[in-house]
């Protein structure tokens, strides 16, 4: 029909579809159901801890880090457990050949007859798997080696990145199947492709670790189940990563005698207190521009700390090479170290070593002024767990746990003369 039945007017109408009715209907908040969105243990307790408690049913996972840093051997370890609980697990591979997943699967342990893999990169092709097969987890190693087809552009570029992740994540929410992707970073450290790949997931993590060092770290980035403040710690072994439930043991030197130019603090990594050890040596030299050789800490700290040793306390260490570093590749960020820098720097100059069982926390100003460092409390707590009985601390208030004692210094000053 061309024309109106109300204006009379020919040419005036244009086809319109009508809209569906909505296949679900809206709900009150009270009526879901709480348990469709529990968390669920992977079986290995240091991702559990970032991840909030487990995976969450429906769920679309991004784990990034660099190339070698232990990802695709930590999703294994953790599909493996999934395994073993008699739960399918589709492990989706597209940067190596099923059979090198399964050798690496054999040194781990991590074989199952529950463990499928799937040498797939064609995307629409490994959907279909995960439907036929209708695993309880999902594992695609990685994002940047899938091809959606009819997506311009080759694997791992912008558009092909976003589809790929675009089209796992409507299958984790459509399927209630959790989905776990191992992701590409760049040299800067971000996440490789478009930045929406990381509001399209639920939860970034993000692995790191040293080359030189065994240890590595899991943090959270985004999660929308759970903190980000999280950290968890693995070591890298010859028979695959496993955890460290107790990381502060492995960034501590233990000896029977003490040493000048040492003291131990305890940094925070997330909500985690990690005790740690400082190590300095300061030999004199003629030259007139002795070295500074800082590692695991702050440099333009030290050379803070150096400055106000000379200038408040009478300590000058301008004609000495100066070096500073940290036991076992501990990194410490945060200027609640200051303190066991300054007095370890002390002490070797001095060459009066500090006691063994005490600990130093304390963040130095430029006026010579010890200032207040955050969480003391549960610094204080793990350190008096490792078995130290004093603490050198900011004058500030904090619930003192038991068998330790704690002496409050105001200034670097006072805390060299005690």
């Amino acid at each position: 029909m061309g024309r109106c039945p109300n204006c009379r007017a020919w040419g005036t109408l244009d086809e319109v579809g009508a809209r569906s009715t909505p296949v679900t209907s809206a709900l009150p908040v009270t009526e879901i159901d709480p348990a469709a969105a529990a968390h669920r243990p992977t079986g290995v307790g240091e991702l559990d801890r970032v991840l909030g408690g487990g995976l969450v049913p429906g769920s679309a996972v991004l784990l990034a880090g660099e190339p070698g840093v232990g990802k695709s051997t930590l999703l294994l370890t953790a599909a493996a457990h999934w395994a073993a609980e008699g739960r399918r697990v589709l492990y989706v591979t597209a940067e190596e050949s099923a059979g090198q997943v399964r050798h690496r699967a054999e040194r781990t342990g991590a074989l199952s007859p529950h463990l499928y893999l799937a040498a797939e990169s064609d995307l629409e092709t490994a959907v279909e798997q995960m439907t036929q097969l209708d695993p309880a987890l999902v594992v695609v190693d990685s994002l940047q080696t899938l091809h959606a087809p009819g997506v311009e552009g080759v694997a791992g570029g912008v558009a092909q990145t976003r589809a790929v992740t675009s089209t796992l994540t409507t299958y984790a929410k459509t399927s209630g199947v959790p989905v776990v992707a191992v992701g590409h970073v760049t040299k800067d450290g971000t996440v490789a492709g478009p930045r929406t790949v990381e509001h399209l997931v639920d939860v970034v993590l993000s692995m790191d670790g040293d080359r030189h060092s065994a240890l590595r770290f899991l943090r959270g980035v985004k999660n929308r189940f759970g903190a980000t403040d999280e950290v968890g710690c693995f070591e890298q072994t010859a028979g695959g990563i496993r955890e460290v439930t107790d990381p502060s043991g492995l960034f501590l030197h233990h000896r029977e005698t003490p040493v000048p130019g040492t003291a131990v603090t305890v940094a925070m990594d997330g909500r985690r207190a990690l005790v740690g050890e400082v190590q300095t040596l300061a030999v004199p030299t003629g030259q007139h521009n002795p070295r500074r050789v800082v590692t695991g800490v702050d440099g333009g700290r030290v050379s803070m700390i150096l400055a106000v040793l000379a200038q408040r306390c009478g300590r000058n260490l301008a004609q000495h090479e100066v070096y500073v570093a940290t036991v076992g590749g501990m990194r410490i960020v945060e200027p609640a170290a200051d303190l066991a820098t300054a007095l370890a720097l002390d002490s070797v100059l001095r060459d009066a070593p500090l006691p063994l069982d005490v600990v130093v926390l304390g963040e130095v100003g430029l006026g010579g002024e010890v200032r207040r460092v955050p969480d003391l409390g549960l610094r204080l707590a793990e350190a008096a767990r490792l078995g130290f009985r004093r603490a050198v601390v900011p004058d500030q208030p904090v619930d003192v746990p038991a068998g330790l004692t704690v002496t409050r210094v105001p200034t670097l000053a006072d805390a060299i003369r005690g």
